[in-house]
């Protein structure tokens, strides 16, 4: 199958994976015929990519990074607590996050053997969702990419835990923020901005005093906007001031937010959240954590089209773990002609390298 955007899909194509809402009831199944207004449903839904069925790829494996069932429960769990904070009283917030501290870390060792016994790198566009609350899933995302790179670290159990239930919380301030403000489709005022950057204040403090959460949690939530040479917020740290769960969680959250797609602007692919990382790699972001980030995550995910730099084009098939960069590239097309497939490890021909992907579709396959 290939994964294609949205806005390019050719009308009549058959979905070649479920797509779900977050309550986990199917919106489209798999098969599904994909007519204009269906796909016009799908852009305002906010979902920026989907996989199509095609003849060349239908046999390609996409792998979850983690089940369905688990992403489901994972979304919920996380809402609940963040909603119950949004609607009690300060002092009641001790409570709801203390006894969400015991929920948030059975779910993080849950996520944590998932991800551990798992061989594929972490994909996340692969997981098909629609949800209705952004910071939510937003919360989980950047948990598993926080994670990722937590295990690629080497970091121990009890610091995986503590980074974990860290990111899980690292947005809790803007469950203080007005709605009006966080969904605002065009650009914040400054007073806006103001009040958006308050939400690391505000979540650390709404943390600090709780009994199960340790103090380093507390300060995740304080620190994931802070920047290498000091142009974060909101004390405008530097260098290993920041400690390292704070860099951790600054790179998984950029790269979530670039590759979500949000009310003001669509999403990026990751290799182009990737570049986004790397262009600020040593000023803003720590470049040992996204190094190991990009060993960690699947920057060109399976189905992906893509083209290499002796001008041939094809289907990312498979990954290399620890590669993200060097996958297994399916062919179909030698100078704009069509072939029978053939793989292609970028791991071993090393002068290949992907240098543009795709995401419009050059031969349509409407009705298969």
């Amino acid at each position: 199958m290939r994964l294609v955007a949205t806005t390019s899909v050719g009308e009549g194509s058959l979905l070649g994976k479920a797509i779900y809402n977050d309550q986990g009831q199917v919106l489209l199944n798999v098969g599904a015929r994909l007519e204009r207004h269906i796909l016009n449903r799908l852009v305002e839904f906010g979902i920026g990519y989907v996989y199509i069925k095609d003849p060349d790829t239908d046999d390609l494996i996409l792998s979850n990074s983690i089940s369905d069932d688990l992403r489901l429960n994972a979304i919920k769990t996380i809402g609940v607590t963040f909603k119950q904070i949004q609607e009690d009283t300060k002092i009641t917030n001790t409570f709801v996050l203390d006894k969400a501290s015991r929920d948030f870390k059975k779910l993080i060792q849950v996520l944590l053997e998932e991800l551990s016994s798992s061989k594929d790198l972490l994909n996340l566009l692969s997981d098909v969702f629609n949800h209705d609350h952004y910071i939510f899933s937003h919360s989980l995302n950047v948990t598993l990419y926080a994670l990722a790179i937590g295990i690629e670290m080497k970091l121990t159990p009890k610091e995986l835990e503590q980074l974990g239930l860290g990111a899980i919380l690292h947005d809790v301030g803007k469950m203080k923020v007005p709605e009006e403000i966080l969904s605002k489709p065009g650009r914040l005022t400054g007073e806006e901005f103001q009040v958006i950057k308050a939400h690391a204040e505000d979540g650390f403090q709404l943390l600090r005093h709780v009994p199960g959460v340790p103090l380093i949690v507390a300060h995740c939530a304080y620190q994931h906007h802070e920047r290498l040479n000091g142009a974060g917020y909101p004390r405008g740290l530097k260098g290993e001031e920041i400690h390292l769960f704070g860099r951790i969680l600054g790179v998984a959250d950029v790269f979530d937010a670039v590759t979500s797609n949000r009310v003001y602007r669509p999403a990026m692919l990751p290799h182009e959240g990737l570049e986004i990382l790397y262009s600020g790699s040593d000023s803003l972001f720590d470049p040992k954590v996204v190094d190991a980030f990009r060993r960690a995550v699947a920057i060109y995910p399976v189905g992906l089209t893509v083209i290499l730099n002796d001008g041939r084009e094809g289907v990312v098939a498979e990954q290399n773990p620890g590669l993200s960069e060097r996958p297994v590239i399916r062919v179909l097309e030698e100078n704009n002609q069509r072939v029978v497939p053939y793989h292609v490890d970028l791991k071993t021909n090393l002068s290949l390298m992907i240098v543009s992907c795709e995401t419009i579709l050059k031969y349509q396959y409407a009705n298969n």
